[in-house]
C-alpha cells in the first residue's frame, strides 16, 4: 500500500469541505433570499391591488417589452371587464381566467413563469403581474453578494488553517527527530511530557520495546563476558600444560598445532572480553574528556613493542602532532591497540609498521600503514563484520578486531577508512576524528 501524508490529507479534505460548505451556504442564502423576497413583494402586489381597488378603476391594459430587462419595482397592472371581451386579451397572453376569490397565482407563457396577484370586484378583475425571474435574479444577487466576502476569505482562511494543521503536527516531526538524533545503543525512555497525550500509547509502547531490548542485550553482553571469562582460567592453565609438553617433546607436530589451536582459543577470548567491555560501556555512556592522541598512540606503541619486536618488525611514529580530540578514552585506546595489533599480526618479518599522527583541516587524522600483503578493496566492507577472517590467512585471530575498532569510532563520531598503502605496499587505514 502506498504511504501517504496525513497531514496533507487533512488540509486537502478541509480545503474540500469548505469549498462544499460555501457551496450550501451560498444555495441556503438564495432560498432564504427567494422567500423573503416573495413575502416583501407578495405584500407590495396585494397592496397596490388594493388601493387600485378603492379609488373606481377603468379598464387597463400592461405594456410589456419582453425584451427589457425588469427589476423587483416593476409590476404590471391589468384591469379588464366580465362584459368586455376585447379587455380580456393580452399580446403576451399573461391575463387569467376570472376567479372567484383573491389570491396569487402562478401561470406558464411563452415569455416565462408569472407570478400574479388577482383581486375581483363586481364587474371587473384586477391583476397585478411580475415576471417569477425577476425574484429568481435579485434573489440570486444577494446571495451572490455575501458569497463573495466568503470567496475573497476563503484563501487566507485556508492558509491560516493550513499553518494550523502544520503547527499542531509539529510535535510529530519532534518525534521523529529525537527518534533520528539517538544513537543506536541509546535505549533510555522517551519522556511524554513533551508530546500530545494522543502520541502517548505510541510512547508507551516504545519505551517497553526499548525495556526489552535493553534487557535482552544486557542478558546476551553478560552471557559473553561470563562465558570468555570463565573460558581463561583454565585455557592459562591448558596453555602451561601444552608449554611443558612442548619442552618434553619439541619436535612434535601434534603438539605445535594444539599450541597454535590453544593460542587462537586465548586471543578469541580476549576479543570477547574486550567486545563485552566495549558494549557494556555503551550502556553506561562513559564521559566524554579531553584526549591527547600523541598520548594515546605512544601508550599503544610501548604495549605492542614487545609483540612487533618479536617478528624484527620495525613500529615506529613518523609524524607526531600534537592533537587533542574529545571522547572516551576506553574507545580511543581500543581503536589504536586494535589496529597495531591487527598490522603486527599480518606484517610478515622483518616488515616496516609506519604510524603517522597529523592535522587535516578539521580533523585529527591516525594512520597505520604496513608493509604486509594488504587487502582487496572489494572486502573493505566485509572486514568490519563480526566474526569475518579473510581466507588463507594463517595468522592467529578471531576476526573481532576490526569490528571492535568500527563500532569504537563510532562511539567517537569518527570515520574509518581502508586503502592500500603508497610508500608500503600493504594496508593502510586512516581514522579521522573530529576536532571540537
Amino acid at each position: 500500500m502506498q504511504s501517504y501524508s496525513l497531514q496533507k490529507r487533512l488540509i486537502v479534505y478541509v480545503s474540500i469541505f469548505s469549498v462544499m460548505l460555501g457551496c450550501v451556504l451560498v444555495f441556503a442564502a438564495y432560498r432564504i433570499a427567494l422567500e423573503e423576497m416573495n413575502e416583501i413583494l407578495d405584500a407590495q402586489m396585494q397592496s397596490l391591488a388594493e388601493r387600485i381597488a378603492a379609488n373606481h378603476p377603468e379598464p387597463t391594459q400592461s405594456q410589456i417589452n419582453l425584451n427589457q430587462r425588469y427589476s423587483e419595482e416593476d409590476l404590471f397592472v391589468d384591469i379588464w371587464s366580465y362584459d368586455d371581451a376585447t379587455t380580456q386579451l393580452h399580446p403576451q397572453d399573461v391575463l387569467l381566467q376570472p376567479v372567484e376569490k383573491p389570491g396569487f397565482y402562478n401561470h406558464q407563457t411563452e415569455s416565462g413563469l408569472w407570478h400574479t396577484y388577482i383581486l375581483p370586484q363586481e364587474n371587473l378583475q384586477i391583476q397585478i403581474s411580475q415576471q417569477n425571474s425577476v425574484r429568481q435574479y435579485l434573489a440570486l444577487e444577494l446571495a451572490a453578494n455575501m458569497f463573495i466576502p466568503y470567496a475573497l476569505f476563503l484563501p487566507f482562511a485556508l492558509l491560516a488553517l493550513g499553518w494550523l494543521i502544520r503547527h499542531n503536527f509539529q510535535p510529530l516531526n519532534d518525534f521523529k527527530s529525537e527518534l533520528a538524533r539517538r544513537k543506536a545503543q541509546d535505549l533510555s525512555p522517551i519522556h511524554m511530557l513533551d508530546y500530545p497525550v494522543e502520541l502517548a500509547p505510541t510512547i508507551q509502547e516504545m519505551n517497553q520495546l526499548f525495556t526489552r531490548i535493553s534487557a535482552a542485550q544486557q542478558e546476551q553482553r553478560q552471557f559473553v563476558a561470563d562465558a570468555a571469562h570463565e573460558l581463561r582460567t583454565p585455557l592459562t592453565a591448558l596453555n602451561l600444560q601444552v608449554q611443558i609438553l612442548l619442552q618434553q617433546f619439541p619436535h612434535s607436530d601434534a603438539l605445535n598445532n594444539l599450541s597454535q589451536g590453544v593460542l587462537r582459543l586465548q586471543h578469541l577470548v580476549n576479543q570477547l572480553l574486550s567486545l563485552a567491555k566495549q558494549d557494556a560501556s555503551d550502556s553506561l555512556i562513559e564521559s566524554d574528556q579531553a584526549l591527547s592522541l600523541n598520548q594515546m598512540t605512544i601508550a599503544c606503541v610501548e604495549q605492542l613493542i614487545q609483540l612487533a619486536l618479536q617478528k624484527d618488525i620495525d613500529l615506529g611514529v613518523e609524524q607526531r602532532q600534537e592533537l587533542n580530540i574529545h571522547g572516551q578514552s576506553s574507545a580511543l585506546h581500543s581503536i589504536i591497540y586494535n589496529l597495531i595489533d591487527n598490522a603486527i599480526k599480518y606484517t610478515p618479518k622483518q616488515g616496516v609498521i609506519n604510524v603517522t599522527i597529523f592535522q587535516q583541516e578539521q580533523h585529527a587524522i591516525l594512520q597505520i600503514e604496513d608493509s604486509g600483503a594488504g587487502i582487496d578493496p572489494a572486502l573493505f566492507n566485509q572486514i568490519r563484520q563480526r566474526f569475518y577472517r579473510i581466507h588463507n590467512h594463517a595468522e592467529i585471530g578471531s576476526g573481532l578486531g576490526l569490528s571492535i575498532v568500527d563500532k569504537a569510532t563510532q562511539r567517537l563520531g569518527a570515520s574509518l577508512e581502508f586503502s592500500k598503502s603508497a610508500s608500503l605496499g600493504g594496508l593502510c587505514v586512516q581514522v579521522k576524528f573530529p576536532m571540537r
